[in-house]
């Protein structure tokens, strides 16, 4: 779901400004865009409500980041026995003018899969980004 439209209270609010400027510390050149998907009852059907999503767009193709946008997924679950959303993971997902380049899931191993990889230092740097996400979500 489109985070803009996850910013319902100002706690939620202040939890995505703080996402954002985790990933601006990547690259202060991107672009975020808290509405990701487009308001079209098809495109409705598609979008997981127990998600928060987020695109980042770089001002061009990117060579360290072997992409041009970005779609963060944050996965929501809602424990029955608690009125409140837990964080329990994340996907990130590089975009060039082609199709998809590379993916990054912190549920499971925690690896990145793909044809084009960022680089080294820049999958470090998501690792360590995603569990600060989490961390920002469920406190």
């Amino acid at each position: 779901m489109n985070a803009a439209e996850q910013a319902v209270t100002v706690q939620m609010a202040s939890k995505l400004g703080a996402i954002v400027h985790l990933f601006k510390q990547c690259n202060p050149d991107l672009r975020a865009d808290l509405h990701p998907w487009a308001d079209d009852p098809h495109t409705r059907n598609l979008v997981d409500p127990d998600s928060i999503d987020i695109g980042f767009h770089l001002p061009g193709w990117s060579r360290r980041w072997q992409a041009r946008s970005l779609l963060l997924q944050i996965r929501l679950y809602c424990d029955p026995d608690s009125p409140q959303r837990r964080a329990i993971g994340l996907e990130i997902v590089g975009f060039s003018y082609m199709s998809e380049q590379w993916r990054f899931s912190s549920i499971g191993p925690g690896v990145f899969s793909g044809n084009n990889l960022p680089r080294e230092d820049l999958q470090q740097q998501l690792r360590s980004i995603s569990q600060e996400i989490l961390a920002v979500l469920n406190t």
